[in-house]
């Protein structure tokens, strides 16, 4: 079932698209509505409400949908752009809006995302049981690789081509030999949560080295310099840890 949230500060719009939704209800389930950007703001950035959908209204008295978007600290959900205005197609796409339903909404349209959101559903539940189990094989049967989920697929990495890693919000940027770059939609924590221990040290809150890979250490000035020659920079609360590691 998809867990979905409805922001708009109609309430009319609200109601009608809760009864469109409702020719789904096998599908999808409305667990919250809002009229206040603000209310649902506070809402969806509490780590215990975790919606599948958001089904986001652009024009809003107090902040447009853009800024709304901005503002939330949790982005782990499917954004369904809902709007009367047809100028903000392009926007939506480039704020990662998996669907954009014009207003009145028709009852195609919406069925069309229901799909998408079935499908991106579904896909996500497999991939998550997969690198589940992929991860938990690979830590039985191999110290050396473990496995990235990016792109709709799984990459079994071997820890030793990575140098270091870098955090952009809820992404990470994994730096590897021969200059290669991977992008995840993982938080850093999550991200060392499946490296060894033995291998990689947080140096900062913002990335994590792989120890093998430290060319030098700038005790002057509190960085160290990887073979990939990335000047990194030692957090001063990490820097005797760092040390007792080398």
């Amino acid at each position: 079932m998809i867990k979905a949230v409805i922001v708009d500060d109609e309430q009319k719009a609200i109601q009608s698209l809760t009864w469109e939704l409702g020719h789904f209800k096998k599908d999808i389930e409305i667990v919250q509505t809002f009229t206040s950007p603000e209310k649902a703001i506070s809402y969806l950035n509490k780590t215990t409400n975790t919606p599948d959908c958001l089904f986001l209204d652009i024009q809003m008295p107090t902040m447009d949908g853009f800024q709304f978007l901005e503002k939330l600290t949790n982005k782990d959900f499917a954004v369904i752009i809902t709007t009367a205005y047809d100028e903000y197609a392009i926007k939506a796409i480039k704020h990662e809006a998996i669907d954009y339903l014009l207003k009145p909404i028709d009852s195609d349209d919406l069925s069309s995302t229901i799909n998408k959101l079935k499908n991106l559903h579904i896909k996500n539940i497999n991939y998550d049981k997969l690198e589940e189990l992929f991860y938990k094989f690979n830590n039985e049967n191999s110290k050396q690789k473990i496995t990235i989920n990016t792109d709709g697929k799984l990459i079994f990495l071997n820890v030793e081509d990575i140098i270091f890693i870098e955090s952009d919000g809820n992404y990470s940027t994994l730096f590897l030999k021969d200059n290669q770059k991977l992008l995840v939609t993982k938080k850093l924590k999550e991200v060392n949560a499946i490296l060894p221990d033995q291998l990689f040290f947080r140096i900062h809150n913002s990335y994590i080295i792989s120890l093998n890979k430290v060319k030098e250490f700038i005790k002057t000035e509190g960085y160290v310099v990887m073979q990939s020659n990335h000047k990194i920079p030692v957090a001063r609360q990490r820097k005797l840890d760092f040390l007792d590691r080398l």
